[in-house]
């Protein structure tokens, strides 16, 4: 009897050990490549960047400084945000002089 407790005390243990390395494959690995592809993307943000705040704002980047970011949300219209709200960068997001994206034509 005292041989068979033993053996299930080792698979409990070896369930466990399975159950954190699951977790941790699962949660928290995907989590810190979240964590540093977000950080990537609010360290590229540069005056003249078309960006999309966590509130689906779509923006253009007219001032940088520290943790802050002037936005102009429409011609004319300025708001500073943290630097934190940006959550993408828009791709080809050349701006003209007057804040408006460049005619595709």
């Amino acid at each position: 009897m005292a041989a068979e407790s033993g053996g299930s005390g080792t698979s409990s243990l070896l369930f466990f050990v399975v159950l954190l390395v699951g977790m941790y494959l699962l949660l928290i690995r995907p989590q810190r490549a979240r964590a540093k592809q977000l950080a990537a993307v609010q360290s590229a943000i540069g005056v003249g960047s078309r960006v999309v705040t966590t509130a689906g704002l779509h923006a253009t980047v007219v001032e940088t400084g520290g943790d802050t970011v002037v936005l102009e949300i429409a011609p004319g219209v300025r708001a500073t945000f943290e630097r934190s709200v940006v959550v993408r960068v828009l791709d080809g997001a050349a701006v003209d002089g007057d804040g408006a994206p460049p005619d595709p034509a």
